[in-house]
């Protein structure tokens, strides 16, 4: 009767989830490169010009990606969070510091890239429409995670204090979503609908959907390449930590 709750929460051990991590991230990477490259290819050189926009539309390739992952990205660092404030489990917290950085740096390529397509198809880089302030709001809030946590020395203090700002933030989330719906803004309505489906042409939609893999699998890549150097940082005056670094040592 034992054994099956050891198996469910095995990987909530930082020693376990470091040996996973350390053979998922590297396939998770060519992954990400090869779909993005794929994506790329199809979006920029492939795909129709649209009789509206122009050749301008192609920054979409990028911009509805990063947007979508600015989002899927907090959720999880909120997901992390909760189970660290409910179980009090190492890594949760870990995994939420994991995260933050690639969804800053999504949420810093969504705001880029809008501005970027907003200039010729709006007059201006930035307006102040519902979708791009909750977008930029979103933004402040990752800096703010970071920041946060990294100013808290104690790792248990600065998991807990992250925890509750991520899981406050989450709710920012269904508004930048729900926006083009809720107010009457100058950004344009989703192209892609799971319940509509989608009003872009195959190969747009192709394009779009394996540019999205692309980011999600690289996230998932750097986030996990990231937890490990955490985990040997929060875990360094472990047995299993010392033993790992003499190994490395003796073998160069």
């Amino acid at each position: 009767m034992t054994s099956q709750p050891n198996f469910w929460f095995r990987y909530a051990s930082p020693q376990a989830f470091y040996g996973l991590a350390g053979r998922l991230w590297p396939v998770l990477a060519v992954f990400a490169t090869l779909l993005g490259a794929w994506g790329l290819w199809l979006g920029l050189f492939v795909a129709p010009v649209d009789f509206q926009q122009g050749q301008a539309y192609r920054i979409i390739f990028v911009h509805v990606p990063a947007s979508w992952m600015s989002m899927v990205i907090y959720l999880a660092m909120a997901f992390w969070a909760l189970l660290g404030l409910t179980f009090n489990t190492r890594l949760s917290g870990m995994m939420s510091r994991a995260l933050a950085p690639t969804g800053a740096l999504f949420a810093f390529l969504s705001l880029w890239t809008g501005a970027l397509w907003g200039k010729p198809m709006w007059g201006a880089w930035w307006v102040w429409d519902a979708r791009l302030t909750s977008e930029l709001i979103l933004f402040f809030l990752y800096l703010g995670f970071m920041g946060l946590t990294s100013a808290i020395e104690d790792p248990r203090r600065s998991d807990k204090a992250g925890g509750l700002l991520a899981l406050v933030g989450a709710i920012n989330v269904p508004i930048i979503y729900f926006s083009v719906r809720w107010w009457n803004t100058l950004h344009q309505g989703a192209s892609v609908s799971v319940t509509q489906g989608s009003s872009m042409a195959q190969t747009m939609l192709s394009a779009m959907l394996l540019m999205a893999l692309s980011f999600w699998m690289y996230a998932i890549a750097v986030a996990l390449y990231r937890v490990r150097t955490l985990i040997l940082e929060r875990e360094r005056h472990t047995h299993w930590v010392t033993e790992l670094l003499s190994a490395k040592e003796t073998a160069a």
